[in-house]
C-alpha cells in the first residue's frame, strides 16, 4: 500500500523519517525533538529508531542550533534544525542572514549550506505571545535563503525531503494550525517540485493568490463566492521565495483581478512584492487595482481576540466585492 491518509504532521514525520533513511548525512536538532519528540510530535520516534548522535536534542539556544548546523552542513552533512515556535527564530537571526544565507557565496562555492530550518509559523491556535507570528517576509528578502511551505500531507511529505536534498539552505516554513488536518499520501508518486505553485481551484473572475494556512480559508471563500455566481481561482504560492510568477501571471491574464491573502501585517510583505510585481508584469491584462487581505500591523493579538486578526471568509469576499465591482 503506497497510499495512506496522515496528518500533516505525521507527514512531516514520515518525510524526514525518509530522508534519514537514505542519507546518512541526514541528521536533525532542535530543543525537545528527541524523547519528547518535539512540542507537535513531527520528530516523535525519530530519536529511538536514529539514535542520540543523528536526532540531537539541544539547549534552548537558537542562535547555537542553527550555528551548530552551519558547521555541521560546512562539513558535508545535511542537517534539519527545529525551531520549536516562529517567535523563537529571532535570536538565531544573525546566523541565518549573516552566515546560511551568504556562507556559499562568500567562500566562491566552495561550501554548500545544504540545511533546512523548520519553523512552525502563523497562528490560530490560541496560542500566548511569541508563539504564532508570521516571519516569512524577513527570509524572503534575504538573498541565498528559500522559503518553502506546504499547506497538506501530500505536499508537506515530498517537499520536506526535497528541501533536505536541496544544496541551497531552505526555510521551511509549517502553517501549525493544519497540523493535524489528514489528506490522503501518496509515497510513490513525487508532489510537483517545491518551486511551482499549485492551482487548488480553478476560477475565471478573481486571482487569489495565497500560501500557508489561508489556503483553506481562501478555498471556503471561493466556495461561498460561487453561490454569488463568482469564480475564484485559488493559487497556492508553496514556495514563498522564489516565486512562481509564470503561473501566477497566466491566471492574472485570464481574470484579470488579483487579491493576495497573508496572515503576514501588510507592511514590507510577501503578500506586497507580490502584488507589486504583478502590477509590473500584468498592467495591460488587469482590469482592477490589486488588493491584499493581510493580518494587521500591529503585534499579533492575544488568543481571545485572534480571530478579528486573522484574513477571514468575511474579508476575502468584501475585497472580491471591491475588485469585481471597480469597473462599475
Amino acid at each position: 500500500m503506497t497510499t495512506e491518509n496522515l496528518t500533516m504532521a505525521k507527514a512531516i514525520n514520515e518525510g524526514l523519517r525518509g530522508a534519514m533513511e537514505k542519507d546518512s548525512k541526514v541528521m536533525l536538532i532542535g530543543e525537545d525533538i528527541g524523547k519528547l519528540g518535539g512540542v507537535f510530535r513531527v520528530t516523535d520516534g525519530l530519536q529511538k529508531d536514529f539514535g542520540e548522535l543523528r536526532v540531537v536534542d539541544a539547549p534552548l539556544a537558537e542562535s547555537g542550533i542553527v550555528g551548530a548546523a552551519v558547521g555541521l552542513a560546512m562539513r558535508g552533512y545535511r542537517p534539519v534544525c527545529e525551531i520549536q515556535f516562529d517567535g523563537f527564530v529571532y535570536p538565531a537571526f544573525d546566523q541565518i542572514v549573516s552566515q546560511v544565507a551568504k556562507q556559499h557565496a562568500r567562500s566562491g562555492g566552495v561550501y554548500k549550506m545544504a540545511l533546512v530550518i523548520r519553523i512552525p509559523f502563523e497562528g490560530g491556535i490560541g496560542a500566548i505571545e511569541h508563539h504564532s507570528e508570521s516571519p516569512e517576509s524577513y527570509f524572503a528578502h534575504t538573498a541565498g535563503l528559500r522559503v518553502y511551505s506546504p499547506t497538506n500531507a501530500y505536499d508537506a511529505y515530498w517537499m520536506i525531503q526535497e528541501a533536505i536534498a536541496s544544496d541551497d539552505p531552505v526555510i521551511f516554513c509549517e502553517p501549525k494550525s493544519r497540523y493535524w488536518e489528514k489528506a490522503e499520501v501518496d509515497r510513490e508518486t513525487p508532489a510537483r517540485p517545491a518551486t511551482e505553485a499549485q492551482i487548488r481551484r480553478a476560477g475565471s473572475d478573481v486571482t487569489v493568490v495565497t500560501y500557508g494556512a489561508s489556503v483553506k480559508t481562501c478555498l471556503r471563500a471561493a466556495q461561498a463566492a460561487e453561490g454569488e455566481g463568482r469564480q475564484l481561482e485559488v493559487i497556492d504560492l508553496r514556495s514563498i521565495s522564489p516565486v512562481d510568477y509564470p503561473t501566477l501571471a497566466a491566471s492574472v491574464e485570464k481574470t484579470g483581478r488579483v487579491i493576495v491573502v497573508s496572515e503576514a501585517p501588510p507592511v514590507a510583505s510577501v503578500a506586497g512584492d507580490i502584488a507589486a510585481t504583478l502590477s509590473e508584469m500584468c498592467f495591460y491584462s488587469l482590469r482592477a487595482p490589486i488588493v491584499r487581505v493581510s493580518g494587521y500591523h500591529v503585534p499579533y493579538p492575544p488568543s481571545r481576540i485572534e480571530e478579528e486578526y486573522l484574513p477571514n471568509v468575511d474579508r476575502i469576499l468584501d475585497a472580491v466585492d471591491r475588485v469585481m465591482e471597480f469597473e462599475s
